[in-house]
């Protein structure tokens, strides 16, 4: 089942294949950058690495991809280019506890070369707010010079601001701090954040926060600085299609903010995007093709999972459908927590359904009852049909969360299979895996 795992969702800055050689080729020291996998996936890439470095003679097979002399991270792209923002208007409804945003970005030079299915790439900078407290907690001026992550020397507040990752401090900038702090104690917390151990210091701290903890830790600023992470450019799903909207982006973001200890928190491009960038501001952007989620011939069917915002990237897919007026049916489950407030797009799905567009659209909001419903229990409601339109040669997409929505949506479609094909579990789990192979089970995770 590895090809439906979770992979390749550019958070790392690089292709998972490609981090995964790189570290094992010793081109990649940070082994902290998988952001869904967090401290717990560090924990066992040291333990993995530890286990290897103990076996005489232990040898690897590194792709050339990897070796040290290997180019930038594969899934980052030299094709950056200048888009100007239009809007970015709220897609909820009065009442709403979310907060998501449909970003509207038109290139400056009138040309957006992405395909339907790709992702973009928004280079922004951290909060000015953030940046300013982390000067003044070092103590140091704003125009002192330090070497940044990409060992260029610039400004503090520049590196800080534009090149460096300050909300997710990397294993070795906290190494580094435990090797500078004078009290013992505070040495000995920040070595065991460093290794990863569970409840070792404040949780999910930012680089403020650590200054904050330890105020014996203060290490030359370009020794600090340049510890840290680049910081890396965050990924959307684009939600236009260039067929319908030449010269447009459209992004469906939601926006990441949040109260810890006693301080407001958010996250870089979010913030960026629908609080800090202005209309008519321009933002770095670049194009990250998903090759591996691409729509099918014109005349195939195909069947939508995306709840919240990972409805994204099939908001395109309709778009692109409709412009090129393909005759294949198109069926989106999208769900939310109330239709009231919360239903993303909700007068353009409604179109769609009641012209025909969308053969059928099946909505899920969880909190409208007393009973949760989500996306895979209307699947389930509807396992006959859904399995009807599979064996009559359907392409099957999910997009969205994949700690739980995509671990749920693929095991209710292991038991639709299971049920309505009269498989056992193993079999089941064998024509999903047949679906993936042939391009017909396709999954944009984060």
């Amino acid at each position: 089942m590895a090809a439906m795992a979770q992979l390749d969702c550019g958070q790392c800055g690089y292709l998972c294949e490609t981090y995964a050689a790189a570290i094992a080729a010793g081109a990649e020291p940070s082994l902290g950058r998988c952001v869904p996998g967090g401290k717990a996936t560090s924990r066992k890439l040291k333990e993995l690495l530890a286990g290897i470095g103990s076996l005489t003679g232990a040898r690897m097979t590194v792709p050339a991809a990897a070796t040290a002399s290997s180019p930038a991270p594969e899934i980052r792209s030299s094709g950056q280019f200048l888009a100007r923002l239009v809007q970015a208007p709220s897609l909820h409804g009065a009442g709403a506890e979310k907060d998501t945003r449909h970003v509207v970005l038109e290139a400056v030079d009138g040309e957006a070369p992405y395909e339907v299915g790709d992702s973009l790439g928004v280079v922004a900078p951290n909060s000015p707010e953030l940046v300013s407290a982390i000067i003044e907690r070092l103590a140091a001026s704003a125009e002192t010079p330090v070497q940044s992550p990409d060992g260029i020397e610039r400004p503090l507040a520049e590196a800080l601001s534009a090149c460096c990752e300050i909300r997710r401090p990397s294993d070795q900038a906290i190494e580094v701090l435990a090797s500078r702090a004078v009290n013992r104690e505070e040495s000995r917390i920040l070595q065991a954040m460093a290794e990863g151990y569970p409840g070792a210091g404040p949780q999910d701290a930012d680089l403020l926060d650590l200054l904050e903890a330890f105020p014996s830790a203060r290490p030359p600023l370009s020794e600090l600085v340049s510890a840290l992470d680049p910081l890396l450019p965050r990924l959307y799903s684009i939600a236009s299609s260039p067929a319908r909207k030449p010269g447009e982006i459209h992004l469906t973001v939601a926006v990441v903010r949040y109260r810890m200890r006693d301080r407001e928190r958010g996250g870089v491009a979010s913030t960026y995007l629908s609080h800090r960038l202005s209309p008519g501001g321009a933002v770095s952007v670049y194009v990250n093709p998903a090759d591996g989620f691409r729509m099918p011939a014109p005349d195939r069917a195909v069947i939508m999972i995306g709840p919240g915002t990972g409805v994204a990237p099939f908001r395109a897919f309709l778009e692109e459908r409709q412009a090129i007026g393909a005759r294949g049916r198109n069926w989106l489950f999208f769900g939310n927590p109330r239709r009231a407030s919360d239903f993303l797009f909700e007068d353009e799905l409604v179109t769609y359904h009641r012209d025909g567009l969308l053969s059928r659209l099946d909505t899920a909001f969880s909190r409208d009852q007393a009973h949760k419903i989500y996306v895979q229990h209307r699947m389930l409601e509807q396992s006959a049909e859904l399995w009807a339109w599979l064996e009559e040669g359907a392409h099957l997409y999910v997009c969205g969360d994949a700690e739980r929505m995509a671990r749920d949506v693929d095991r209710g479609l292991a038991y639709i299979i299971a049920k309505e094909g009269g498989m056992d579990a193993a079999a089941a789990k064998s024509y999903l895996a047949r679906l993936a192979r042939e391009g017909r089970y396709q999954r944009d995770v984060y």
